[in-house]
């Protein structure tokens, strides 16, 4: 079955696709699509980017019409029927969806998440849940281009659009609220799996603006629609230098249930613009060895909990780890199908996380030493943003290092 129309369309049947989308801006008051972007934007508030920060999604809602989004549904119809999926090319073959990811709440929360001047990446995909589908597998997104590492702080997000009303039965992306930190998980078969998973479902417009670490899948299908879900790309294009959203509380207010409230409250000073302040010593964590835990969970609070004074033994794990990584060939995770970064280890979050108190021995790390020592630190330098300012004559000259991980993570 088409994509259904529910709207009570009054669409002109013989006008053009722009024509159509254009009437229905009309009757909105809008006039032209370009007053769509100029339009006040609505920011997020605390809660809403606590919710983000901790669950790893928030969804907003575009609320053009109903005839917008069966507009829409009904473009996406006739191209895939008539062409087949034009991957990236959706946009272009489809311009009307651009109206809404310009629309203000839209607009306003990826503003919020990834600040002002985000970028829009060209890659994108529609998606086609088909009725009686089983569904897919957990699993989290590669990075375009880049397979190889994973980011606490979000640079990164997805959006998911629906242009039709999506309720569970229809097969919606599924997630996993609050593990968008893990690089594992219990079991990627779903039904296995013991997280918790939420169904991502809405009215026509929904758009859900998801972690870009996120475990997620499409879910099975089990009524007789298909379920159309755009998905876009943004990724930040500065630093934070203060908060982008409708901030009103300056500090990180914990949450009842949240496992990790300092690597959340790292996030969130970040966010902000703020750096982190660290205690001298580390508080109920013993040693640095404690990032090596069984529990990913417990490594995840270790590398947010070590202070300043784990820097020197952090520095000696970074490198035996990223050693170890060359040695067992960039060993493949489900996070990682393809190989992983000899960068991509717990001591390079926790010294990016402490900041000017590990520059000295990261910048002497990244000059000296077996290339895959060199490449974890160059990826920390990177990582720690403006912290690490200092440290940009060495990244520059990283570039052209002979081994590619070491100018990559550079």
């Amino acid at each position: 079955m088409a994509c259904a129309d529910s709207s009570g369309s009054r669409l002109a049947t013989g006008a053009s696709a722009e024509q159509r989308i254009r009437a229905i801006l009309g009757r909105m008051g809008v006039g032209s699509p370009l007053l769509v972007m100029e339009a006040e934007m609505h920011l997020l508030s605390d809660a809403e980017m606590q919710q983000f920060i901790t669950q790893g999604y928030i969804q907003v809602k575009a609320d053009f019409p109903g005839d917008f989004h069966a507009e829409v549904c009904r473009q996406i119809d006739a191209v895939l029927e008539a062409e087949g999926n034009p991957g990236n090319n959706i946009a272009p073959r489809i311009p009307a969806i651009a109206q809404v990811f310009a629309h203000p709440a839209v607009r306003g929360a990826l503003t919020s998440i990834l600040g002002a001047g985000y970028l829009m990446h060209p890659h994108r995909y529609c998606h086609l849940n088909s009725p009686g589908s089983d569904g897919q597998t957990w699993h989290k997104d590669d990075y375009i281009f880049d397979q190889n590492i994973r980011y606490h702080r979000c640079r990164w997000i997805m959006a998911f659009y629906y242009p039709q009303d999506v309720t569970p039965d229809m097969g919606p992306t599924g997630v996993m609220p609050g593990r968008q930190w893990y690089n594992g998980i219990s079991s990627t078969d779903p039904e296995q799996a013991t997280e918790n998973e939420l169904g991502l479902c809405g009215p026509a417009g929904t758009v859900s603006i998801v972690n870009f670490d996120s475990w997620h899948r499409a879910t099975a299908n089990r009524s007789d629609k298909r379920r159309y879900m755009l998905k876009y790309q943004f990724t930040r294009m500065a630093e934070p230098a203060a908060p982008t959203w409708n901030n009103k509380v300056s500090h990180w207010q914990p949450l009842d249930g949240d496992p990790h409230p300092e690597l959340s409250r790292h996030v969130w000073d970040w966010l902000c613009g703020q750096l982190c302040d660290r205690p001298a010593a580390s508080s109920g964590i013993t040693r640095w060895e404690d990032l090596g835990a069984d529990s990913e969970m417990d490594r995840l609070q270790a590398t947010y909990s070590l202070g300043r004074d784990q820097v020197k033994g952090l520095i000696e794990d970074m490198r035996s780890q990223a050693q170890d990584q060359v040695e067992t060939n960039l060993a493949h995770s489900p996070t990682n199908p393809q190989g992983g970064n000899p960068g991509e280890v717990g001591p390079v979050h926790a010294l990016a996380a402490l900041g000017a108190d590990a520059l000295d021995g990261l910048l002497d790390a990244a000059q000296q030493g077996p290339w895959s020592g060199r490449a974890a630190a160059m990826g920390a330098l990177a990582t720690m943003g403006k912290a690490a300012a200092a440290a940009v004559p060495v990244l520059q000259a990283a570039l052209s290092d002979d081994v590619m991980w070491v100018r990559r993570n550079a």
